[in-house]
């Protein structure tokens, strides 16, 4: 039995809880229970706070976790990053009052600072060499500046909202952050072969993500044509039909370029254009 720590709310609940569906994993997402066993995979999963997920994992507590690479490396925990999963971006950022005339970093020579995410911090203002006092606060940093707290916050960023709510302004961006799957160091080979499976689930979960699966009638005629602006995977498979002069071609595009390609297929003859969405796709 493989055990996921997840993070018991919140945004990073929510995808995650998403990905394990979509990778047909069905769990519970009871609100009472710390410990819940899946229906149709070996897998238990450990809701717990998103700062205690890191240290749950280098201990054993949890063979894998999900986490934010924020919390991730502000704890410094002894485990390894198995996967970057894509959702759940967003970055942490150098925020002050807005009204406020700032030239550059030395502005914060001197300052306060208020944030959750002191040794991210320090190492930044350390490379940076800015001299300024770190003051250390959980929950609602964003309104550290207003009550006269602080000078200015250090936080995460997702829309921006937050910050335009408080009258503050993002100045500095410290680093990037998105949700990872981390791992015990000493997991067992058995756990891993888990591990494994389920990777090899989300892959496929993920490989389908912004695709749409193509169908459409074309004239023989125009048939390389066609072949040659398609962007498939490897190459589109091509049924003939009834009427000899024509042929089906099924194939996958990406949703950036779908508008695109369609109407150059468009121009070339395709008729009977078929699109759906794609929800697994196995490379």
């Amino acid at each position: 039995m493989l055990r996921i720590a997840v993070q018991s709310k919140g945004r990073l609940f929510d995808d995650t809880m998403q990905l394990l569906g979509e990778a047909d994993i069905k769990v519970s997402a009871s609100k009472r229970t710390l410990l819940v066993e899946a229906k149709n995979f070996p897998l238990e999963v450990l809701y717990l706070r998103d700062d205690d997920i890191p240290q749950s994992v280098a201990t054993g507590v949890a063979d894998i976790g999900v986490v934010g690479e924020n919390e991730f490396v502000e704890k410094g925990a002894d485990a390894d990053i198995v996967s970057r999963l894509g959702f759940s971006r967003c970055r942490l950022s150098l925020a002050i009052p807005k009204e406020t005339n700032y030239q550059g970093l030395e502005w914060f020579n001197g300052k306060t600072i208020a944030t959750s995410y002191p040794v991210i911090l320090k190492k930044y203002l350390n490379e940076h060499s800015i001299n300024a006092e770190i003051h250390v606060i959980t929950g609602s940093v964003e309104i550290s500046p207003g009550i006269g707290l602080a000078d200015a916050i250090f936080d995460i960023v997702s829309s921006g909202s937050t910050l335009v709510s408080n009258n503050l302004r993002e100045v500095e961006v410290v680093m990037q952050s998105e949700a990872l799957l981390i791992g015990h160091p000493g997991m067992s080979q058995d756990k891993k072969a888990l591990l494994s499976q389920m990777l090899f689930r989300f892959e496929a979960v993920r490989e389908a993500e912004d695709k749409k699966y193509v169908r459409m009638n074309v004239p023989k005629a125009r048939l390389q044509e066609i072949i040659n602006v398609l962007p498939g995977l490897k190459s589109p498979t091509i049924i003939p039909l009834a009427d000899e002069a024509w042929c089906s071609v099924h194939t996958v595009l990406d949703e950036k370029r779908f508008w695109e390609i369609i109407g150059q297929l468009k121009e070339l003859g395709a008729q009977g254009i078929l699109v759906t969405p794609i929800e697994k796709m196995i490379i």
